[in-house]
């Protein structure tokens, strides 16, 4: 189970630093299902974009240097709420069916993340020599 974990912090750590930049930079000729990045203002794509590159490095650097280890599912709820935040958003703005699932999906996946990283197979911190 431990190894489940390790591939989902990894997959969802990268997605999420990656996303995070797009909100940034923001190039022209996004896919259809990310145009909605376009109707972002220039301070919710900061806000947004800070959020998802701390809790993608949350969900990575705590975990890999062993040191303060309890951020991991921190950094998960917190991506679970920017996902709420997210479906909000969209809600207002009419377009919940197209990221509506994706965005369900990924707030489970996240608590799920916390859950098990806070109680079934935690990190082990590195003890101070």
């Amino acid at each position: 189970m431990s190894a489940v974990f390790w591939i989902v912090q990894w997959l969802f750590g990268v997605y999420f630093i990656s996303i995070g930049v797009l909100h940034f930079i923001v190039p022209p000729g996004l896919p259809e299902a990310m145009a909605w990045m376009y109707d972002l203002s220039p301070t919710l794509h900061v806000v947004s974009g800070t959020f998802e590159i701390l809790g993608g490095l949350g969900l990575l650097l705590p975990a890999l240097t062993k040191r303060a280890v309890f951020l991991v599912p921190l950094a998960a709820l917190g991506l679970a709420g920017v996902m709420i935040a997210a479906m909000i958003w969209h809600i207002q703005h009419g377009t919940l069916l197209e990221t509506g699932p994706l965005n369900i999906i990924i707030a489970v996946i996240m608590v799920f993340l916390a859950w098990g990283r806070w109680k079934l197979r935690p990190h082990v911190a590195r003890v101070a020599a």
